[in-house]
Protein backbone atom coordinates (compact mmCIF):
# COMPACT_ATOMS: atom_id res chain seq x y z
CA UNK A 1 0.00 0.00 0.00
CA UNK A 2 1.28 3.45 -0.87
CA UNK A 3 1.97 5.84 1.95
CA UNK A 4 -0.26 8.92 2.35
CA UNK A 5 1.24 11.70 4.47
CA UNK A 6 -0.13 15.10 5.42
CA UNK A 7 2.03 18.23 5.16
CA UNK A 8 3.31 19.28 8.58
CA UNK A 9 5.96 21.45 10.22
CA UNK A 10 8.69 18.96 9.25
CA UNK A 11 7.48 18.81 5.64
CA UNK A 12 5.46 21.95 4.88
CA UNK A 13 3.64 22.55 1.60
CA UNK A 14 2.24 25.95 0.69
CA UNK A 15 0.34 26.82 -2.47
CA UNK A 16 -0.19 30.41 -3.54
CA UNK A 17 -2.29 31.61 -6.45
CA UNK A 18 -0.34 34.21 -8.39
CA UNK A 19 -2.44 36.55 -10.52
CA UNK A 20 0.42 37.23 -12.89
CA UNK A 21 1.19 36.14 -16.42
CA UNK A 22 3.12 32.93 -17.02
CA UNK A 23 4.44 31.68 -20.35
CA UNK A 24 6.24 28.44 -21.16
CA UNK A 25 8.57 28.63 -24.17
CA UNK A 26 10.04 25.85 -26.27
CA UNK A 27 11.71 26.10 -29.65
CA UNK A 28 10.40 29.57 -30.41
CA UNK A 29 6.79 28.65 -29.57
CA UNK A 30 4.68 29.41 -26.51
CA UNK A 31 3.27 26.19 -25.02
CA UNK A 32 1.36 27.91 -22.21
CA UNK A 33 0.10 31.49 -22.00
CA UNK A 34 -1.64 31.88 -18.64
CA UNK A 35 -2.97 34.86 -16.73
CA UNK A 36 -2.37 33.17 -13.38
CA UNK A 37 -0.60 30.16 -11.90
CA UNK A 38 0.01 28.36 -8.64
CA UNK A 39 3.36 28.43 -6.91
CA UNK A 40 3.87 25.32 -4.77
CA UNK A 41 6.61 25.34 -2.16
CA UNK A 42 7.39 22.01 -0.56
CA UNK A 43 9.90 21.57 2.25
CA UNK A 44 13.38 22.50 0.97
CA UNK A 45 12.65 21.81 -2.73
CA UNK A 46 12.73 24.65 -5.27
CA UNK A 47 9.29 26.16 -5.96
CA UNK A 48 7.20 24.42 -8.62
CA UNK A 49 4.97 26.38 -10.99
CA UNK A 50 1.60 24.80 -11.80
CA UNK A 51 -0.23 26.18 -14.84
CA UNK A 52 -3.85 25.73 -15.93
CA UNK A 53 -4.45 23.20 -18.70
CA UNK A 54 -6.90 25.63 -20.28
CA UNK A 55 -3.96 27.94 -21.05
CA UNK A 56 -1.80 25.19 -22.58
CA UNK A 57 -1.44 24.09 -26.19
CA UNK A 58 -2.61 20.56 -25.35
CA UNK A 59 -2.21 19.51 -29.01
CA UNK A 60 1.56 19.59 -28.38
CA UNK A 61 1.32 17.31 -25.32
CA UNK A 62 1.05 13.53 -25.51
CA UNK A 63 0.11 11.43 -22.50
CA UNK A 64 2.90 9.21 -21.20
CA UNK A 65 2.51 5.82 -19.53
CA UNK A 66 4.90 6.99 -16.82
CA UNK A 67 3.59 7.73 -13.32
CA UNK A 68 5.21 8.52 -9.99
CA UNK A 69 4.04 8.67 -6.39
CA UNK A 70 4.38 11.45 -3.85
CA UNK A 71 3.16 10.55 -0.35
CA UNK A 72 2.10 14.20 0.14
CA UNK A 73 0.40 14.87 -3.21
CA UNK A 74 -0.58 11.48 -4.65
CA UNK A 75 0.00 9.92 -8.05
CA UNK A 76 1.48 12.07 -10.80
CA UNK A 77 0.76 11.48 -14.47
CA UNK A 78 3.10 12.69 -17.20
CA UNK A 79 3.02 14.16 -20.69
CA UNK A 80 5.62 14.23 -23.45
CA UNK A 81 6.01 17.41 -25.50
CA UNK A 82 6.00 17.19 -29.29
CA UNK A 83 8.56 19.78 -30.39
CA UNK A 84 8.08 21.88 -33.53
CA UNK A 85 10.68 19.75 -35.34
CA UNK A 86 8.66 16.60 -34.57
CA UNK A 87 10.96 15.26 -31.89
CA UNK A 88 9.51 14.01 -28.63
CA UNK A 89 10.65 15.41 -25.29
CA UNK A 90 9.77 12.58 -22.95
CA UNK A 91 8.07 13.03 -19.58
CA UNK A 92 8.57 16.79 -19.66
CA UNK A 93 5.33 17.68 -17.86
CA UNK A 94 3.73 16.30 -14.72
CA UNK A 95 0.26 16.71 -13.29
CA UNK A 96 -1.80 15.51 -10.35
CA UNK A 97 -5.22 14.59 -11.69
CA UNK A 98 -6.55 13.34 -8.34
CA UNK A 99 -4.33 15.00 -5.73
CA UNK A 100 -4.79 14.60 -2.01
CA UNK A 101 -7.06 17.20 -0.42
CA UNK A 102 -4.13 19.08 1.16
CA UNK A 103 -3.01 20.12 -2.34
CA UNK A 104 -6.37 20.15 -4.15
CA UNK A 105 -5.61 23.53 -5.78
CA UNK A 106 -3.17 21.92 -8.23
CA UNK A 107 -5.68 19.38 -9.57
CA UNK A 108 -5.02 18.89 -13.31
CA UNK A 109 -2.59 21.83 -13.42
CA UNK A 110 0.58 21.29 -15.46
CA UNK A 111 4.14 21.60 -14.20
CA UNK A 112 7.09 21.63 -16.62
CA UNK A 113 10.60 20.38 -15.90
CA UNK A 114 12.76 23.50 -16.45
CA UNK A 115 15.53 21.36 -18.01
CA UNK A 116 13.17 20.14 -20.75
CA UNK A 117 11.88 23.51 -22.00
CA UNK A 118 13.59 26.77 -22.97
CA UNK A 119 12.15 28.88 -20.16
CA UNK A 120 9.17 29.93 -18.10
CA UNK A 121 8.51 33.68 -17.99
CA UNK A 122 6.63 34.84 -14.89
CA UNK A 123 5.07 38.29 -14.82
Amino acid sequence: MRQHLEPNSDHPITIKLKNNAARVHLGGAVLVDAGQYFELREASYPPAIYLPRSAADMARLERSDHTSWCPYKGEAAYFHIRAADGSLIENAVWTYETPFSAVAEIKEALAFYPSKIDRIDLG
